[in-house]
Parts: structure tokens; C-alpha cells; sequence
């Protein structure tokens, strides 16, 4: 059995059904209930940050995906009650969904969290497996309503290109780590294929919907703003570093993914294919 957290989100979702295809036993675990549910697929309401919350949902498993996003980032008990906990329910493999930040700029404050994981995850006495993910494309939906409504992309550091990396492919990439043996003790860090910046990946969405898309580059003070709507204040300059400046290591495609699926990772445009009705 394996359990997977973070199961409504962009990763969840395509790995639970990629391991439900397999024939796997999968538990999707949320706060919130599934919005259509994956056949083949049990669900647990469980809170992700409370050791006790997780122990029942764990219980029996032999695989566990941990996946920290939003408020999760910020709270919770300590990273090794939960992984005493997995240890505890009989769980032999943990498979953890980290940022690629935390190898390029190891003080980050916003990323505290996910160091401190990393430090249980090797330190718990499983089975591990560490995915470093760069930026994600569907950070692109964040572009949706206003490609709907003025055919605009408002976005900063116009053409500063990095390798974002589709999430179903780090999905693809946990199924594998979570099923097959030979990855424990290892890092793996999952980018796209290839870096492409704002501004290309406004005229590939132009290109898929079949009509002009406008870029609109915004400042970073603009942009600060704009991200504050959605994102806690002390994650924002963090960000738009990355975003604006990033280290050489940030811009570089990975080989992991092709290492692991065989495969290169899919383009930006596979990724807009996918999702072409949030942009028409």
C-alpha cells in the first residue's frame, strides 16, 4: 500500500492514477475530499502537519509520499513525529517532494520547512528518496484570467528563461521511486527539458490557443504586489530572486528525469496542451 499526501494538487493528482494504473493499493490523503475521486483509490481526510492525524492512514503501508505545500510550509509539529510515526506504522519507503532552492540557496528562509524534512527524512532509518523539483509550469495558470479576458500575460523578468518542469512529471518520476528498488539514499533534481522564459512561454500559449497573446512585463515592485495576493510576504523576495537573478544552477537542465523514466521530461507545451481550457 502506498500512501500519498498533497493528493488534490498538481502533483497528487496524476501520481495517484498513475499508480492506481499500475495496480497499486493507494491511499490519497487531503484535508479537503477529493473533487473526483480516482477508481481504484481509497481516500483518508488526514491533516499532514499532526503525527496522530497521519498515524491511522498509515498504518499498513509500505510506501509514503510527503508532500509539503501552502500553510504546510509554515507549521506542524516536528518533521521526525511524523516520520516516527510512518516508521511506527510498519512504512519501509518514504519518497519526499523537496525544492531545488535547497541545494542552490541553502539559507533560504522560506524554505526552512523543507530543510528541516530533508534532515528527518535521512536521518529517519527508511528507505529515501529526496525530489529537488525546480519551478513548475503550472505556475502558468496564475496567467489563466487574464489570457481568457485580454489575451495578456503579466509577468516580470520578461526574458530570464528556466527549465520548469511539467508536474506530471514529477509524478511520473515519484510512481517510479515509490515501486522500484535502487533509489534509496538518493537526490534527485527534476527540471524540464529545456529553460524558457516569460515571454516564450506567453507566445506558446498564444500558439496553442491560436490567437495574439500580449506580454506585459512588470516591474519587480509590481510584481512583489501582485504576488503578494497569493503567496506569504516572506516567500516573495525569495522568488522573485530566483526569478529575476538565478544561479547558474537554477537555469541548468537536470538529466535526473530522463534517468529515471527513460524518457526526456515533457516541453512547456505539453504541459499547455494538457491545460488549454483554463487559458480559452
Amino acid at each position: 500500500m502506498i500512501v500519498v499526501t498533497g493528493a488534490t494538487g498538481n502533483v497528487g493528482r496524476p501520481l495517484i492514477e498513475a499508480l492506481a494504473e499500475t495496480g497499486e493499493q493507494v491511499v490519497a490523503v487531503s484535508r479537503r475530499p477529493l473533487p473526483s475521486p480516482t477508481d481504484g483509490v481509497r481516500h483518508a481526510q488526514a491533516d499532514l502537519g499532526s503525527a496522530e492525524s497521519m498515524r491511522p492512514v498509515l498504518e499498513g503501508a509500505d510506501a509514503f509520499f510527503i508532500l509539503l505545500a501552502g500553510e504546510l510550509l509554515g507549521y506542524g509539529e516536528a518533521a521526525t513525529d511524523l516520520l516516527a510515526a510512518a516508521r511506527d506504522a510498519g512504512v519501509k519507503r518514504v519518497v519526499l517532494l523537496s525544492s531545488q532552492i535547497n541545494a542552490t540557496r541553502p539559507d533560504s528562509a522560506s524554505h526552512g520547512r523543507l530543510r528541516e524534512f530533508e534532515e528527518a527524512v535521512r536521518g529517519s532509518g527508511l528507505d529515501f528518496t529526496i525530489l529537488r523539483a525546480g519551478g513548475f509550469a503550472s505556475n502558468a495558470f496564475a496567467w489563466a484570467e487574464s489570457v481568457r479576458a485580454d489575451r495578456t500575460v503579466f509577468a516580470p523578468f520578461g526574458d530570464v528563461a528556466l527549465p520548469v518542469v511539467d508536474p506530471a512529471d514529477i509524478a511520473a518520476v515519484a510512481a517510479v521511486v515509490l515501486r522500484e528498488d535502487g533509489h534509496a539514499g538518493r537526490t534527485y533534481e527534476v527540471t524540464g527539458p529545456e529553460a524558457v522564459s516569460p515571454r516564450a512561454q506567453a507566445e506558446v500559449i498564444a500558439e496553442a490557443i491560436g490567437e495574439e497573446v500580449t506580454f506585459v512585463e512588470l516591474t519587480r515592485e509590481a510584481a512583489h504586489t501582485h504576488l503578494a495576493q497569493f503567496m506569504p510576504e516572506d516567500v516573495i523576495p525569495g522568488t522573485l530572486d530566483i526569478l529575476g537573478a538565478p544561479l547558474p544552477a537554477e537555469q541548468r537542465v537536470s538529466p535526473d528525469v530522463e534517468k529515471v523514466l527513460g524518457r526526456p521530461g515533457a516541453p512547456f507545451s505539453g504541459w499547455v496542451s494538457r491545460s488549454l481550457p483554463a487559458f480559452k
